[in-house]
């Protein structure tokens, strides 16, 4: 029994039509409105983004050192891992080309583009993760008094200047002296300044001799608020979060069994924590999510998500369960990354499951940075990072020109073999071939802007090589349909059921092609893995044209009376098939005549 022949072949082109213009219209909405200070033009939005070989990019070196107060020496077993760490860092932002290596005892991170800098800043953090209490905070900026003497801490001064009064009470460890500004979002907190001493007589000197005494009524880890903390407290001057984070670096100040005097890394807020309670260790997973309130319904922002592992769960409900008790500041717990503070939500309740939310006005850049850090692990070792530096491209333009020709030999060579072995029918080769160019170059810009793919030379051979899998595909469907016409079947007849003995074999050869893709994905690296993105992408673009395009085309072909009747030049003419059975009609349900068609030699 024939298969039923597809009666609306138009409607499923113009599916195609309406599916490639939703592609290239998804380009303009995915295409940032700007890279760096420079404005994208109609032509760079529709442009492929470069890898690193054919473009260049942007180089660091990061040196490792041990952090001060550690003691060993740097192995080639901690390097290998920091290296593997980075480079899942950098492949978490997509399919990007991007390099980590090794030079000597140093890593050589090299991303392409000049607009992809923010990903170096990521990927060099050492992600040392830790959960301080608050125990004192205070506005962001410096103390505008000058600066106390040793002795002046000793003996309140009841002279103090005119310029030293209206001191922060915040500023003093005293629990009282909290402002009302810690559950207000991370961008507001700026707004929110803490109240003057109500004398305004206090001198810089007077707040560190409030320090609390272990004796004294108050709250036991005030105790740890040296006169030393303080001073550094009023002095610390957060408009360069960057800055304190470095000076940290260099000086050990990040010490997770001490106090630490620290920043927002928004620069609003400063500092004095508690020793670290939770360590970055424990955490087992993190994910950037949109925020939910309580009814789970998104309230539009983006938070962090963090999950602990059993030992960490356990640390995590001690901590809050103790500062669910407290008032103030005390009630207040840092998330610290590489010294500064990302976060510092109040203890709302007692969170015994492991997990806990990082919130802080994040972008879902932002939030999704952080998250493939803290899931990645940190850098079993510090790094001083050096000289950031463009770099050329590696291969220029020639190589480039040599494989864009390259392709144009291999698809010029496969056309002209389908017009000379199947004329007519080589023209919807020909056709699908132009079909499948159009939506691969698409799929490549929109996935560029979407995922930060980049076409390498890798890329480009993994295109050429996707020629040879789409025209193969052509090449099973008209085979089919010629010996369903040696057969004795109409071309109405045999495009519909050579289509059901052709689709398997079709959808069988793209099968393993992308299986083998997938598997060389996951298993390479660097431009290896482009290689095997290209062909894999290829892979379901030419499923999407054989089954829209060339099935509907050939249909419609054969209604018409050039390919219906079989004339010489169709491809499908009775003496060019090499059977005396063929016949053909323009007619459907036309039988095949008994006589038997002379060949040109009984001619």
């Amino acid at each position: 029994m024939a298969p039923p022949v597809q009666t609306r072949p138009g409607r499923t082109l113009a599916v195609l039509g309406v599916l490639t213009a939703l592609v290239f219209g998804l380009i303009w909405v995915a295409a940032p409105d700007a890279l760096g200070k420079d404005e994208l033009s109609v032509a760079q939005r529709y442009q492929p983004r470069l890898g690193l070989d054919l473009e260049g990019g942007t180089s660091v070196i990061l040196t490792p050192r041990l952090a001060p107060g550690e003691t060993g020496k740097i192995t080639n077993d901690t390097l290998n891992q920091a290296v593997a760490i980075i480079r899942k860092r950098v492949d978490s932002f997509g399919v990007a080309e991007s390099e980590v290596t090794t030079a000597s005892n140093s890593i050589v991170i090299s991303i392409p583009g000049k607009q992809d800098k923010s990903i170096l800043d990521t990927v060099k953090q050492t992600a040392e993760l830790r959960f301080r209490q608050v125990l004192v905070s205070g506005s962001g900026a410096p103390t505008p008094a000058s600066s106390p003497s040793p002795t002046a801490t000793a003996t309140p001064s009841g002279t103090a200047s005119p310029s030293s009064s209206g001191t922060p009470a915040a500023n003093s460890p005293s629990p009282t002296a909290t402002t009302d500004n810690r559950a207000v979002p991370r961008a507001l907190r700026a707004n929110a300044s803490p109240s003057p001493s109500p004398t305004g007589s206090a001198t810089p000197s007077e707040a560190p001799t409030t320090t609390p005494s272990p004796s004294a009524s108050l709250p036991p880890e005030l105790a740890a608020v040296t006169p030393k903390l303080q001073q550094e407290f009023l002095q610390l001057d957060c408009s360069n979060p960057e800055k304190v984070r470095q000076q940290l670096r260099t000086s050990g100040g990040d010490n997770p069994k001490k106090p630490l005097v620290t920043c927002s890394d928004d620069g609003v807020e400063k500092f004095i924590l508690g020793p670290a309670e939770v360590l970055g260790s424990d955490v087992s997973t993190a994910s950037a999510d949109l925020a939910v309130n309580n009814q789970g319904l998104s309230t539009g922002g983006w938070v962090v998500n963090l999950k602990f592992n059993g030992e960490g769960r356990k640390k995590f409900a001690d901590v809050t369960r103790r500062l669910f008790g407290e008032q103030g500041d005390l009630n207040r717990f840092a998330i610290v990354l590489d010294g500064l503070s990302v976060s510092a939500p109040t203890t709302n309740a007692v969170i015994p499951n492991g997990q806990a939310e990082i919130s802080g006005n994040f972008t879902q850049d932002e939030a999704t940075d952080l998250a493939n850090v803290l899931k990645f692990g940190a850098l079993p070792l510090t790094f001083d990072p050096g000289e950031v530096q463009e770099v050329s491209a590696t291969l220029g333009g020639e190589q480039l020109h040599a494989g864009v020709v390259a392709g144009i030999i291999g698809l010029a060579l496969v056309v002209i073999y389908s017009l000379l072995y199947y004329r007519g029918l080589g023209l919807v080769t020909v056709a699908s071939l132009a079909v499948a160019s159009i939506i691969t170059y698409g799929m490549v810009v929109l996935l560029g802007w979407q995922l930060g793919f980049r076409l390498s030379l890798a890329g480009i051979a993994g295109l050429i090589v996707a020629i040879g899998i789409t025209a193969d595909s052509f090449v099973v469907y008209f085979e089919r349909i010629r010996d369903e016409v040696r057969d004795g079947r109409t071309l109405r007849v045999a495009v519909e059921t050579g289509w059901v003995r052709a689709r398997r074999t079709i959808l069988a050869a793209d099968f393993v092609s992308f299986l083998a893709a997938v598997v060389l994905y996951l298993l390479s690296v660097g431009g290896v893995r482009g290689f095997a993105f290209t062909l894999g992408l290829t892979t379901l673009i030419d499923i999407a044209v054989v089954f829209l395009f060339t099935k509907p085309l050939v249909t419609l072909l054969a209604r018409t009376k050039f390919y219906g009747q079989g004339h010489r030049l169709s491809g499908l003419a009775a003496d060019r098939l090499g059977s005396p059975k063929a016949t053909l009609a323009s007619r459907p349900g036309s039988r095949p005549s008994s006589r038997r068609t002379p060949t040109p030699k009984e001619a």
